[in-house]
């Protein structure tokens, strides 16, 4: 008897299951649910009052950003690796350090490092590298920092 009822338990279970999980699955070309997405209403100069706000320098225009990934390219190309956004994002990121640490050197590079990894450098490019990034960075992003 323990037997059936522990088999009849466990199919009941396993059905509520089922049935739950075909509830909450979305149909293939259902919308997704929350708000609608909305377009940004905020100008450059917004935007660029925010970055600055957050200790960060303004978006590079796209000649600027192939600029820079290009001197990285020149490092390593497995700095940027072939991602111009993400690397343009750490750059201007290596700015807020620049800006955060301006005479701790040591702690710039340290942070660099850390924050320039990739697939095949999980915990960095090395020291060396991360001062030239640092540079890069400085030089084609933030000169004013």
């Amino acid at each position: 008897m323990r037997t059936r009822t522990t088999a009849a338990a466990l199919i009941t279970a396993s059905l509520l299951l089922t049935v739950t999980a075909c509830e909450t699955t979305p149909e293939p070309d259902a919308p997704a649910a929350g708000p609608e997405p909305s377009t940004s209403t905020l100008s450059k100069a917004d935007r660029d009052a925010a970055l600055a706000a957050a200790g960060l320098p303004p978006r590079p225009d796209d000649g600027t950003a192939a600029a820079f990934v290009r001197a990285l390219d020149g490092i390593n190309t497995d700095i940027a690796h072939g991602k111009t956004d993400k690397a343009v994002s750490r750059g201007m990121d290596t700015c807020g350090v620049i800006k955060r640490f301006p005479d701790d050197k040591a702690k710039q590079v340290d942070q660099t490092n850390k924050r320039w990894s990739s697939p095949t450098h999980p915990d960095g490019h090395g020291l060396a590298t991360a001062e030239k990034i640092l540079a890069v960075s400085h030089k084609h992003l933030c000169p004013e920092f």
